[in-house]
């Protein structure tokens, strides 16, 4: 009976022995012309100006992980859905053991929405617009 991790760490080999060799062997039949065009930021011939770093407005990123939170929690909670009735109908399975693992999952992420929002990460950044002519955010 042989042991099965050597065939695991034989796997393990080929899948990193194959990417390795499949690179020195490209660069080997490569060509390579050096050229001042290719070592410039961009190969197209454009002149970069400015500085690289742009700042990004991280109030998109937070709505985008709020949203995948939440659209994760309606996935979850359809299935749940769909069985709770049949799990309460039995017998030997009451209501509580159903109902509670659910409404604790829902609790634990009313108090995460709480925080982001006391937080302050689902608020949109005022417009200068806004500010310019003196309206109201609501």
């Amino acid at each position: 009976m042989s042991n099965p991790w050597i065939a695991i760490g034989a796997l393990g080999l080929v899948a990193v022995a194959i990417p390795f060799s499949m690179m020195a062997v490209s660069s080997l039949l490569r060509p390579s012309v050096p050229e001042q065009g290719k070592t410039t930021t961009y190969e197209s011939g454009e002149v970069p100006t400015g500085t690289t770093r742009i700042r990004f407005n991280i109030q998109y990123y937070m709505v985008a992980l709020l949203f995948l939170v939440f659209d994760i929690e309606t996935v979850l909670i359809f299935p749940w859905t769909v069985i709770y009735r049949d799990a309460v109908s039995q017998p030997d399975i009451g209501l509580v053991p159903v109902l509670v693992p659910m409404l604790v999952f829902i609790g634990v992420l009313s108090v995460g929405l709480v925080w982001a929002w006391r937080n302050g990460a689902v608020r949109w950044v005022r417009s200068p617009g806004r500010e310019l002519t003196g309206a109201r955010e609501p």
